[in-house]
C-alpha cells in the first residue's frame, strides 16, 4: 500500500521566492486548463484530450510574452498541475455517474493565490533527490533544509511541496509499502477490543480502559479568541491584518496539530496491543448540525477511525465497524435486555431485566465488542462468526459470514 510520510521545510529567502513562483505556475496551468474545458462544454465542443492541453498551456504558452514566466519553474509541476485538474474532471464526472463512493462532488473550480494552502508536486523524472547532507534537492529551486523526523523505509515515488494557512512548508513523500514486512514488524497477539467514543471520554475500551479526552480547541479557545479579535480590529488590505491572520493560522494550526500527535500515538497504541478492533460507524456529519458540534469537531473521530483502518490494513490487524444505528447505549451487556433510549446525562443505569448496574460507555463498548463478533482463530487471525438466519422478531438483522486463515 502507498502511505505519505510528511517533514517540515525551512527553505531560505531565495528557495521560498522560487517555491511562491512554482505555486503560481501551477494555479495559473490549473486554472488554464479548467478554463478551456469550460469553454469547450459552453461551444459544444469535445473536450480537449491531456495532450491538447500539454501543448497547448505549456509547450505554446511558454513561446509566448503573457505566459514566458512558465519556463522559470520545472516542467514537471506544470504537468502534474494539469494531471489534477483531469483527476478533478474525472471525479466530478464519477460522481454524477454514481460510480465514486461518498458525497456529491461539484465541477472543478477556480484557484485562488489567496487559497490558505498551496501545492506543487515532483515526480521521479524531474530528478529531484535527498543529498548526502540531509537536504531535500527541488530542480530549479535548489536544496531544501529538512526537519527529518524518522527515516524513510523506502525509496520515495513522488514528494509533494505543501505551503499550509500558517506559511509553514511541508514535504510530503509517497512510500510504497510492504505489508507483509510490516505485519511481521507488529507483536502477535490474540487481543480483540470494542472501542466506544465519545465526548465526556474520547474513548472507553470494553475492558474498561477510559481515556480522558484532551479537548485541544476548548482549552485554546482563549487564545484563539484574543488573535481572532485583534485580526477583526486590523484594516483589510493592510500588512497588520496579514500578520494577524498569520497569527491566528499559526494558532489553529498548533491546536490541529496536538490533536493529529494525540489520534496518532492512540491508534498506533490500540493497532500494536489488539489484533481485533471494533468500533462504531458514527455520522460525524450529522452530529456537527447539533449543538454539540464545536465538541464534535473537537474530538475529530472521523480522523481517527480513518487512523485506526489504514493502520490495521497495514499491519495485517481487522478493524469491524458496527452499524450506527446500533442501540449499544440501550442494550443490557450482560443478558441482552433493551431498556429503551436514555438521555446524555445519564451515565450509569441499571438494568430492569437482570439487575445489572452499568456504566453507559463501559457497557456500549462492550455491546460495540459483541456485535463485531470479533474471534480468534487457532493461528491468531481475528474471524467473524458463521451466518446464522435471522429469528422473526429479529428481521432486519445482518449476519457476518464465516472466515478464517488459509491452511
Amino acid at each position: 500500500m502507498q502511505l505519505r510520510y510528511g517533514f517540515r521545510l525551512y527553505p531560505n529567502a531565495v528557495q521560498g521566492a522560487a517555491l511562491a513562483k512554482a505555486f503560481g505556475c501551477a494555479r495559473v496551468v490549473f486554472n488554464d486548463a479548467v478554463r478551456a474545458r469550460e469553454d469547450a462544454r459552453r461551444a459544444g465542443r469535445p473536450f480537449p484530450t491531456g495532450g491538447e492541453l500539454s501543448r497547448k498551456l505549456i509547450t505554446e504558452a511558454k513561446r509566448t510574452a503573457g505566459r514566458a514566466w512558465l519556463g522559470e519553474v520545472s516542467a514537471v509541476v506544470l504537468q502534474q498541475s494539469l494531471r489534477d485538474a483531469e483527476t478533478a474532471y474525472r471525479n466530478f464526472f464519477a460522481s454524477l455517474k454514481g460510480t465514486r463512493k461518498g458525497p456529491q462532488l461539484g465541477a472543478p473550480r477556480f484557484k485562488s493565490r489567496k487559497d490558505h494552502r498551496q501545492s506543487v508536486r515532483f515526480t521521479a523524472n524531474a530528478r529531484w533527490k535527498i543529498t548526502v547532507a540531509g537536504r531535500l534537492d527541488l530542480p530549479k529551486i535548489g536544496a531544501v533544509k529538512v526537519k527529518w523526523s524518522r527515516t524513510l523505509p523506502a525509496t520515495p515515488t513522488s514528494v509533494t511541496v505543501v505551503r499550509d494557512a500558517a506559511g509553514r512548508f511541508f514535504a510530503s513523500f509517497v512510500i510504497d509499502t510492504d505489508p507483509a514486512a510490516d505485519a511481521a514488524r507488529m507483536p502477535a497477539t490474540d487481543r480483540t477490543v470494542g472501542i466506544d467514543l465519545g465526548l465526556t471520554h474520547f474513548a472507553v475500551l470494553s475492558d474498561g480502559t477510559k481515556i480522558d479526552s484532551p479537548r485541544f480547541l476548548r482549552r485554546a479557545e482563549k487564545k484563539l479568541k484574543k488573535a481572532q479579535r485583534e485580526l477583526s480590529r486590523k484594516q483589510k488590505g493592510s500588512r497588520n491584518r496579514a500578520k494577524a491572520r498569520l497569527k491566528v493560522a499559526r494558532a489553529h494550526a498548533k491546536v490541529a496539530d496536538a490533536r493529529r500527535e494525540f489520534h496518532h500515538k492512540l491508534s498506533t497504541k490500540l493497532v500494536s496491543e489488539n489484533q481485533g478492533i471494533a468500533v462504531e460507524d458514527l455520522s460525524v456529519a450529522g452530529l456537527a448540525r447539533t449543538r454539540l458540534a464545536k465538541s464534535v469537531h473537537d474530538a475529530g473521530w472521523a480522523s481517527f477511525v480513518n487512523m485506526l483502518e489504514y493502520k490495521a490494513q497495514r499491519y495485517g490487524r481487522t478493524l469491524v465497524k458496527i452499524g450506527r444505528f446500533k442501540p449499544t447505549s440501550q442494550v443490557c451487556s450482560t443478558c441482552g435486555a433493551k431498556d429503551g433510549p436514555k438521555p446524555l446525562n445519564v451515565r450509569e443505569w441499571t438494568c430492569s431485566a437482570c439487575g445489572t448496574v452499568h456504566d453507559r460507555d463501559h457497557n456500549a463498548a462492550i455491546n460495540v465488542h459483541q456485535a463485531a463478533g470479533l474471534a480468534v482463530s487457532a493461528c491468531g487471525a481475528p474471524v467473524r462468526p458463521e451466518s446464522v438466519l435471522a429469528q422473526r422478531e429479529e428481521t432486519g438483522s445482518h449476519g457476518f459470514p464465516t472466515g478464517c486463515c488459509a491452511a
